[in-house]
């Protein structure tokens, strides 16, 4: 067994990211300018969206932050991100989810214009992403991709079984992983909570996504030997032994899987940091369209 290191790997990919904005500034370019409107406080949000500002920061970009109280209207809301879209000087921005209850998810997501809609939520991005166009795929599967391909992972010809049918994760990874390229071409079936004997199922995976998004689900019993195991999960759970009172798990139970995997992702430190490397990927990706760069 060995860990799939997301964070050096993210790492790499915003050093990258750093010189690319580096010489772009230098030849008389404005920095990428990423924004994101937060709603609320909620605390995975919170911290979600401190790393992207440091992130940002840190490869140069630009970051701009529009925090609201949860009871801002939708229709403000709406004017925020309507403003968002005509800001020239904004590449590509996020609405934070969740969203208070009083919003309708959906028509907020579907107000943000394509082309600047990083997250990759957009119905016509999702719908670019289903015809196999070029779209802003939604950052955690555009990590997870990123992540298989520099790991090394053998994908063509594999079995990949995901579990989750999530817009955000689990259906964009199906799309992805069976596209017709080097780094997926694989066999992929999607299981959910009406899969009949969704363990089964799991056990056929050489590459099993777990993304349902409950902590410690996936067991040693649902997992062949030699599998390579991509766990998108992140939770809290109490500890009394740590000095912050919890520690983190994800929707796989990792000391009882791991020693049956070839490969694994540890939560943290795989997929987690994958997300923002992409988040910044498709900063740099709107800026270059935007600017008519590349």
């Amino acid at each position: 067994m060995r860990l799939i290191d997301g964070k050096t790997i993210s790492d790499a990919i915003k050093k990258e990211i750093a010189a690319e904005v580096a010489s772009l500034m230098d030849k008389g370019h404005r920095p990428p300018h990423m924004a994101a409107i937060l709603v609320g406080h909620d605390g995975a949000s919170e911290t979600y969206i401190a790393s992207k500002e440091k992130n940002c920061r840190a490869v140069g970009m630009t970051s701009s932050l529009y925090r609201y109280e949860e009871n801002i209207s939708e229709k403000e809301l709406l004017e925020v991100i309507s403003f968002l879209n005509d800001d020239e000087e904004v590449d590509g921005f996020i609405v934070q989810l969740p969203l208070p209850r009083h919003m309708d998810v959906d028509r907020i997501i579907a107000a943000v214009d394509p082309d600047k809609d990083i997250d990759g939520f957009h119905p016509v991005n999702m719908g670019r992403l289903a015809l196999g166009e070029d779209a802003f795929v939604p950052a955690t599967p555009c990590g997870i991709m990123e992540l298989l391909k520099r790991d090394g992972i053998e994908t063509s010809g594999k079995k990949c079984v995901v579990l989750g049918r999530s817009n955000i994760v689990g259906t964009p990874m199906a799309l992805l992983m069976s596209r017709n390229n080097p780094h997926a071409n694989a066999t992929v079936t999607i299981c959910h909570s009406k899969t009949a004997d969704l363990a089964a199922e799991a056990r056929q995976a050489d590459i099993l996504v777990a993304a349902l998004g409950k902590p410690g689900f996936v067991t040693a019993d649902m997992v062949k030997d030699g599998a390579v195991v991509v766990d998108v999960g992140i939770h809290r759970i109490a500890d009394s032994t740590k000095q912050s009172g919890f520690r983190l798990v994800g929707d796989v139970d990792f000391e009882k899987v791991a020693p049956k995997c070839a490969a694994i992702t540890p939560v943290p430190g795989g997929v987690g940091p994958m997300t923002i490397a992409a988040l910044l990927m498709n900063t740099m990706k709107a800026y270059k369209k935007k600017e008519k760069i590349g």
